[in-house]
């Protein structure tokens, strides 16, 4: 089944596919100066709680899926100092960006390929990679389940997926707070540093149209994955979930 990304809703997978694919070739040289203003500096957080719940060794091959500007693929680099990463993402001109920041040497030593590809149809042999990373990604699949098949394929057996996504408050008053941050100030920031408000809208609301950390651990068994975990971050504002494909 395939979804409209921004409401839940049965669609056509080319709906949410062209729209995302829209969105992020027009704010590419702004995506980063975003998540720094909109998150209050909170993402670093986020990212470096992903980096020590991430179990990947200094000999493993990464795939970064949904890779965007590079983000995840150095904060690996530095933090866990792997073999080799694969960046890959949808967008072209988010790849563009991280392979400037790669030839500023933002990888140091570990060498990083990019290439692009759409995460629900990984070009990859089956058991290729020790780990998968994605940060914000399967939020905008519209074809999730079989995204999640996929990153189950590619890894080896026993090796590791570690998703960071935005998720849900359980405390009411906090997430009734972040849903009118959600409603207005997301649009506010994306349409004053990006100059493209409709965009924002559309994250506000996939946003809120995703699954709740216990739904998206459900989506991860579902697609065979075992021993999953989440940890929340600000509040739950932000969870990092890792699962494992088990042992044969």
């Amino acid at each position: 089944m395939s979804i409209d990304t921004a409401t839940g809703q049965e669609a056509p997978a080319e709906l949410s596919s062209e729209r995302v694919k829209n969105i992020f070739s027009h704010i590419a040289d702004k995506y980063e100066r975003f998540n720094a203003i909109s998150s209050f500096g909170a993402y670093k957080a986020w990212v470096a709680g992903m980096m020590k719940q991430a179990p990947i060794s200094n000999d493993a091959d990464v795939l970064d899926l949904a890779g965007g500007t590079g983000e995840i693929t150095f904060a690996v680099a530095k933090a866990k100092q792997p073999a080799h990463i694969q960046c890959t993402d949808l967008v072209p001109e988010m790849l563009e960006v991280a392979k400037a920041h790669y030839a500023d040497g933002l990888a140091g030593s570990v060498p990083v390929d990019f290439e692009v590809v759409d995460a629900q149809d990984i070009p990859y042999a089956d058991n290729s990679y020790d780990a998968v990373t994605v940060a914000y990604g399967i939020r905008n699949m519209p074809k999730r389940e079989q995204g999640l098949a996929e990153m189950y394929r590619v890894l080896k057996p026993g090796g590791s997926l570690i998703c960071l996504e935005f998720s849900t408050p359980p405390n009411r008053l906090w997430r009734g707070l972040y849903h009118f941050y959600l409603n207005h100030l997301i649009p506010f920031w994306g349409g004053l540093i990006t100059k493209d408000k409709e965009g924002f809208v559309y994250l506000s609301s996939s946003i809120k149209a995703f699954p709740d950390q216990k739904g998206l651990a459900i989506l991860m068994e579902h697609a065979g994955f075992t021993d999953v975990t989440w940890k929340n971050y600000t509040g739950g504002i932000a969870a990092v979930h890792v699962a494992k494909k088990p042992e044969v």
